[in-house]
């Protein structure tokens, strides 16, 4: 028998152990017994289950028979499955396997949810030879293969929605174990595993399921920091929208397009609020040509009443609420103001409704900024980009197909922060010391980042690393590796996270921002070089692996833009060890030139609103 069997409940449905039950089970010492007479007379004072179990707590030597005596006066009560329950617990305890199987058996006789008694009458029966019984009572435990498969899928999910992420990979796997073909799960669970920093992350460990499977299934946000392939991030998302995104069978928008006076644009966005597609976004909103540019909001965003949300709705002409419309509503909404071109900022990222897109509500329809990389929902026309993010060469292997903005692809907001005041001491860092900067999201960490982090600490003895303090799983994954690569743990500093202004302040606190790949820092990267900030980038081949090469040569920053692993972490040694080595454009003279550049919001309006008026139809 197992100790599944030796759970002792209360009649509320525990388990919930009476002081002292178990615990003094086998004692040689024994407790005093009180006679016969007296033990019927307490136990016919019981009142119900828990009274009795009660008594028992407190006369486990006894407790057998005040249970039996119990049970003679009280079985038939609603309650009685407790005492049953407990009576072969004690009986199992006892030897007595006849006794514990016909306790079991009657405690599942009055509570057939009890998997415990179900598991207890099993073990019982095969002991006493009887398999068959065995067998039933242990299926009556549990239910059926489907039932087991969505209990621990829907749990796992509820705890990554929770941030439990060690007990959410657990039950995803465990679904994974039963069937192992389960795209959205391995999806959740590859992901999860990204978050924890769990390497290689694609490496489930469920028989029947192989590594390839899993990065094919992996899902639309995993891909951009597993695969540095546009070809294989393509087809992972294009796998994706094929299992959730059916097709309506319907297109509302005339293919040739309207005529207006002013080209009607639309935005569609569930990140109209505190969000970093907002930050980035909201000068561009307040710069459109109004002569030539009508622009509508269709929002799916929360009412969070921030200061962003409320500078994104001012900015728009019109804003339309469509949280609570299906996407066959929202779309003909979006149908019946004849909207010229729609631009998606969501793509493939969580609270998108791609849904509405394939209703082809506007007659040409891009996806810009949110979802790095393609989004081959078949009724997009264009993926808004620029020509360092989605080489030429590259062409055939986006979907939609690359529209390029001329200069950085990247919106940014030019009006000056009001930034507090941070210094090193106040965040806990010394001033003598090169300090390495990454504040992304630990699952863009790869393996291979990582270590290269570990040989650069490794011969530049003489720096620090400071991340953002992301998730407890991670913290601790990286921590551990670190401290296994022979570094000392005071080198590596997790700040804990602050509000947008203090985050933005410390960044200048920094002697070099080192960017992961193959999904480079976007916002984050431009906030660097915004304060002041070096960044170190690896040129890779996906838009999500260009972002920081893009980046760094609108500001001329390009001898920060390293050709591969050995090159990024030479870089990053020689500017550590040697003052000389460090880019000349750094501190105020780095912020000047961002302004002068990335900052510059009506230029990049010029030259955005170029793109789209070369695209928008006209009958």
């Amino acid at each position: 028998m197992t100790d599944m069997s030796q759970t002792v409940f209360l009649p509320s449905g525990g388990p919930t152990p009476p002081a002292g039950f178990l615990s003094r089970t086998g004692r040689t010492d024994p407790d005093p017994v009180p006679d016969l007479d007296a033990l019927t007379r307490m136990t016919a004072a019981c009142a119900d289950a828990a009274a009795v179990v009660d008594l028992a707590s407190r006369a486990p030597q006894s407790a057998a028979a005040i249970y039996r005596i119990w049970l003679d006066r009280n079985g038939a009560r609603p309650d009685a499955w407790a005492a049953w329950f407990n009576l072969s617990v004690l009986l199992n305890v006892a030897g007595d396997l006849a006794g514990t199987y016909d306790a079991a058996v009657q405690a599942l006789r009055m509570k057939p949810d009890l998997w415990q008694a179900a598991l207890a009458a099993g073990q019982a029966a095969e002991a006493l030879g009887d398999r068959a019984a065995a067998i039933a009572f242990l299926r009556q435990a549990l239910p059926p293969a489907e039932g087991r498969v969505a209990l621990h899928k829907q749990l796992g999910r509820m705890l990554e929605l929770d941030k439990s992420l060690g007990a959410s990979a657990e039950e995803l796997r465990a679904s994974l174990l039963i069937e192992p073909h389960q795209p959205d799960v391995i999806q959740h669970l590859v992901h999860t595993r990204q978050k924890m920093a769990a390497w290689p992350p694609a490496e489930l460990a469920v028989p029947g399921l192989g590594t390839a499977e899993a990065e094919l299934w992996c899902g639309p946000l995993a891909t951009l920091a597993l695969h540095d392939d546009p070809e294989m991030q393509r087809r992972v998302a294009a796998d994706w929208i094929a299992r959730n995104v059916p097709d309506p069978g319907e297109r509302l928008a005339p293919p040739g397009g309207y005529r207006h006076d002013r080209i009607r644009l639309g935005y569609l966005s569930s990140d109209f609020c505190r969000h970093a597609m907002s930050y980035l976004i909201a000068e561009l909103l307040e710069r459109h040509d109004r002569s030539r540019f009508e622009v509508t909001g269709y929002c799916v965003s929360p009412e969070d009443g921030s200061d962003v949300r409320a500078r994104i709705l001012a900015a728009l002409d019109h804003h339309v609420p469509v949280g609570t419309m299906t996407d066959e509503e929202a779309a003909r909404r979006i149908r019946a103001d004849e909207i010229d071109i729609l631009i998606d900022l969501n793509g493939l990222t969580s609270g998108g409704r791609p849904g509405i897109l394939r209703w082809k509500p506007a007659p040409v329809q891009a996806t810009y900024l949110g979802y790095i990389g393609s989004v081959p929902v078949p009724e997009l026309d264009w993926l808004l980009c620029d020509a360092i993010t989605v080489p030429e060469e590259e062409t055939a292997r986006y979907s939609p197909a690359p529209l390029r903005i001329e200069g950085c692809y990247q919106a940014n907001d030019g009006r000056q922060p009001d930034l507090p005041a941070v210094s090193r001491a106040s965040e806990g860092l010394p001033e003598d010391r090169f300090v390495f900067v990454c504040v992304s999201h630990h699952y863009k960490i790869t393996e291979p980042v990582f270590a290269a982090w570990c040989r650069i600490a490794a011969a530049a003895p003489e720096t620090l690393f400071w991340l953002i303090e992301d998730t407890p799983e991670s913290v601790a994954a990286l921590s551990a590796r670190w401290q296994a690569s022979g570094l000392a743990p005071d080198r590596l500093i997790f700040a804990p996270r602050v509000d947008p202004a203090r985050y933005r302040a410390r960044l200048a606190l920094g002697d070099l921002f080192l960017d992961t790949t193959p999904y480079n820092a976007g916002t984050i990267a431009s906030d660097a070089l915004r304060m002041g900030l070096p960044v170190l980038t690896m040129a890779g081949r996906t838009f999500s692996a260009r972002m920081g090469t893009s980046l760094l040569t609108a500001v001329g920053l390009t001898d920060c833009i390293a050709t591969g692993p050995e090159d990024y972490v030479s870089r990053a040694v020689a500017m550590a060890n040697d003052p000389a080595r460090r880019p000349a454009l750094r501190g105020p003279a780095l912020a000047a030139r961002w302004t002068e550049t990335l900052g510059d919001c009506a230029d990049f309006a010029r030259r955005f609103e170029t793109a789209l008026v070369s695209v928008v139809k006209r009958p």
